[in-house]
């Protein structure tokens, strides 16, 4: 059973924008701390952002003013809009969901299969 799809994932040049989204067919989404994370070739996954039930966020600092983190209740759905974006933020790119959120992933149950997102220079 497939809990988190991702999507809007691609190629786009330096500067261009992407927005991702994360469908999830969780029955407490509402109540769960959403999370995006991303894993580039040979490193390790890294925390993006996340944000509480209410919409409250919180971005790691390579995403703080290029990045929004945004949800719908009412849709299951977390988005990830990305502008002005940069080489180094090609990655696989992972939505996350638990009732713990923050920016560990132990803080998350669920994962989705990932997106990618390449940009070039």
């Amino acid at each position: 059973q497939v809990l988190l799809v991702e999507s809007g994932g691609g190629l786009v040049q330096a500067g261009g924008s992407l927005r991702l989204s994360c469908a999830a067919s969780l029955r407490t989404f509402s109540t769960l701390r959403m999370g995006w994370f991303r894993q580039a070739p040979g490193k390790e996954r890294e925390f993006v952002a996340t944000i509480g039930w209410s919409g409250v966020s919180t971005y790691a600092d390579s995403a703080k003013g290029r990045f929004t983190i945004s949800r719908d209740n009412a849709k299951r759905t977390v988005y990830l809009q990305m502008n002005s974006l940069k080489p180094e933020d090609t990655a696989v790119y992972y939505c996350a969901a638990g009732p713990m959120g923050g920016s560990y992933d132990g803080g998350y149950d669920y994962w989705g299969q990932g997106t990618q997102v390449s940009v070039s220079s």
